[in-house]
């Protein structure tokens, strides 16, 4: 079976050989629109690429550095603020803070996942 295949194409691809081979190029490449409409796109791109590069350079770069020390800014007043409350304890607790109706998986079963010992208080005592 396939011998004859075999012998039945060799004839085709005999032909396919001597024949010319097509040109898949254009060899003229002065007035060729696709070569000249790729070329202008990739000098566009190159453009954008600086653009965007001078962007991220000269305004991004310090626009962050900028928001950063905003934020450590406040966040600095904000801790000078709690400084002039009273103690944790001494602070009114009321009924709807800290509401348990059963106590958590872990530690000692009254403390949230995220609770901070320095902003956070609870006394089961009180409410």
């Amino acid at each position: 079976m396939f011998t004859t295949r075999f012998v039945r194409s060799s004839p085709r691809l005999a032909a396919q050989l001597r024949a010319p081979q097509r040109r898949l190029a254009s060899t003229d490449k002065t007035n060729n629109v696709f070569v000249e409409e790729r070329r202008r796109i990739k000098e566009h791109s190159k453009e954008t690429t600086e653009l965007w590069r001078k962007i991220c350079l000269y305004g991004v770069i310090p626009t962050i550095a900028l928001a950063g020390a905003n934020a450590w800014w406040l966040w600095k007043a904000h801790w000078e603020h709690w400084e002039h409350m009273p103690p944790l304890e001494d602070r009114t607790e009321y009924s709807y803070q800290n509401v348990r109706t059963k106590n958590y998986q872990w530690g000692d079963g009254d403390k949230t996942l995220f609770w901070n010992d320095s902003v956070n208080y609870h006394n089961k005592n009180k409410v």
